[in-house]
């Protein structure tokens, strides 16, 4: 990765300067006050945003823009909305997935499609819209996937994982990191569950996967950073390792003795369900527990020393699984790299896929003390994230400006924006769309891989993009095939309203505006692309629009020229190179 320099943006408004003044200086708790997090004084946050301000702000902060989300934002500042979605209280997926298994009542069983019923519920439905988005962000973080067979067996449990992530989206990274380490599903995906101590007879060591992956791609990353998010280098100009093998081996033995949720009682924890049998009814969404506190249990946890990153566990004569548990991911929590690391994935799926190091430095502050004197506080990191001028300030010229839209961000923003509803309220009939040919090639929490259904890093090669030393994540799974699935599948599946689709949009609004063809694409142009549309692009989808034409009194002919005309003006918009890069 190279160090990005400083992008220069377009005279910023007067609140935008006194952002930025603000958290050059230092003053995160007035950023975090604004938001409704640690204490401190008052902000000046500022008047209302325009119509096109909020619609932006909306494709960082939620599924997309509707008119409802314009309307609260018409009322409020920016700072005073992300405060509001603060104390919005969450829905679980779990209850979802419970209440279907009451209702199927033993004549099918709930599975991968019952959690996506519930997740589009939520994101194209829900009110706690940064809850959503931040949870989804943090899915492709901290990841666990259906495509692995090992936990696609455990819907209920899977749903319990999303739900965990949505819990701690508004709490501190530091309870982040211990539930996601103890939910069963990572448990299971990164084979932390049912890890044993080493043993010098038999050869056995410590399973090594959760201890690389939780410092690899959950908290420090790679390579030593400066604050501001930039490599740190050696004397030959070389980038620093973060960690070394021997700290993967030390760090391992932290994870052992961990299995499924045996109930509340230490001699519930037997051999037996260390091992997953007998199992408990709750176990598959209950945090893991240790299983070396009861005297039969004993030979789980490793009671060795323990030696990673600078940091020493010295040998213990009982076990300790829980206070060593405690110490790793202290250590990782404090770590100066976390900061940076952890708020630039952040940024890279909220805001834009390069931002500058002054950005990643001032969230990476915003990390490291909220104005109050708390590490982790994820409410500030947020904040710091959408409040930045560099977010909330667009510089069209900008090279490297902007994220390209992910595939299921499309959907979605595509049903808020035309008040899709459910027939039957369950959000059927979406499922599973990985398919690349026919559908969008993502699904969500179906991440091929622990590393994502694409590399933070990834620039395609042999492109401007690569030469520039920039990067496009979302990129990794556009080409020619992608594209085309995603165009005919928004066409023949979704764009034209199905009478057999449980879930359908309301096109009326766009429908009274359709006798001028200018007005229906203006209304696509702040719905999808917050006023971005180019002229260019605005001229040709108007004369297309105005191409679909009916001289003639039928009034069911009329009728159909403005549907067909809405048809065309959402299917262009969102066909365009435009719509598909968020900026």
């Amino acid at each position: 990765m190279k160090t990005q320099p400083v992008r220069s943006i377009r005279p910023l408004a007067p609140r935008a300067a006194r952002w930025r003044a603000a958290l050059a200086a230092g003053a995160l708790a007035v950023v975090v006050a604004a938001c409704g997090g640690g204490s401190g004084g008052s902000a000046d946050s500022g008047p209302p945003p325009t119509q096109t301000e909020a619609a932006r702000f909306l494709a960082q902060a939620s599924f997309g823009a509707n008119d409802a989300g314009l309307a609260a934002l018409s009322q409020q500042s920016i700072a005073g909305w992300i405060a509001d979605q603060y104390n919005r209280p969450q829905r679980l997926h779990r209850s979802y997935m419970d209440a279907e298994t009451a209702r199927l009542a033993g004549t099918a069983s709930i599975g991968e499609s019952t959690f996506y019923e519930s997740w589009w519920q939520q994101a194209v439905a829900g009110d706690d819209q940064l809850r959503q988005r931040v949870a989804f962000a943090l899915s492709q973080i901290f990841v666990v996937s259906f495509a692995d067979s090992n936990v696609r067996g455990y819907p209920r449990g899977m749903a319990s994982y999303y739900d965990t992530l949505g819990q701690h989206a508004f709490g501190n990274y530091r309870q982040l990191l211990e539930a996601v380490t103890l939910h069963p599903m990572m448990g299971m995906y990164l084979t932390m569950m049912r890890n044993q101590k080493e043993d010098a007879a038999t050869g056995r060591v410590p399973d090594e996967n959760y201890a690389r992956e939780v410092m690899q791609l959950f908290s420090i990353g790679l390579h030593e950073l400066n604050a501001d998010g930039t490599l740190r280098r050696d004397a030959s100009g070389e980038p620093i390792e973060t960690y070394t093998h021997d700290d993967i081996s030390g760090l391992a033995k932290v994870f052992t003795g961990w299995s499924w949720y045996a109930g509340p009682n230490l001699t519930d924890r037997t051999r037996t369900r260390f091992f997953g049998n007998s199992p408990h009814a709750d176990r598959d969404w209950q945090p893991m527990q240790a299983y070396n506190r009861h005297a039969a249990n004993t030979d789980f946890h490793s009671a060795g020393e323990k030696r990673f990153l600078g940091t020493v566990i010295p040998a213990n004569s009982a076990p300790d699984p829980e206070g060593d548990l405690k110490i790793a991911l202290d250590t990782l929590h404090s770590h100066p790299n976390t900061g940076p690391f952890f708020g630039k994935l952040l940024i890279q799926r909220l805001v834009t896929s390069n931002p500058s190091s002054g950005y990643v430095a001032r969230v990476a502050a915003a990390f490291a003390n909220n104005g109050s004197g708390v590490r982790g506080d994820m409410k500030a990191v947020i904040s710091a994230i959408l409040l930045d001028p560099e977010a909330r300030t667009r510089d069209a010229g900008a090279t490297g400006d902007g994220k390209l839209r992910e595939p299921v961000i499309r959907l979605a923003n595509f049903l808020r924006a035309f008040k899709a509803t459910s027939q039957t309220g369950r959000y059927s009939g979406i499922g599973d769309t990985d398919d690349v040919a026919t559908r969008l090639g993502q699904t969500p929490l179906r991440a091929p891989s622990v590393f994502n259904f694409f590399r933070p890093g990834y620039a395609p090669p042999n492109t401007t993009i690569a030469t520039a030393g920039l990067v496009a994540p979302e990129l990794q799974i556009a080409h020619e095939v992608s594209v085309a699935g995603y165009l005919n599948y928004m066409r023949s599946s979704w764009i034209p309203v199905s009478t057999t689709r449980d879930v359908r949009q309301d096109y009326s609004a766009e429908i009274a505006l359709a006798d001028d063809p200018a007005a229906v694409v203006e209304r696509a142009n702040l719905l999808l692309m917050s006023g971005q549309m180019t002229d260019a692009l605005r001229a040709q989808i108007v004369a297309a629009v105005a191409s679909r034409n009916y001289t003639g009194t039928n009034q069911t002919s009329i009728d159909n020229m403005r549907r067909d005309r809405v048809y065309i003006a959402v299917f262009l918009t969102m066909a365009s190179p435009d719509y598909l890069t968020q900026k």
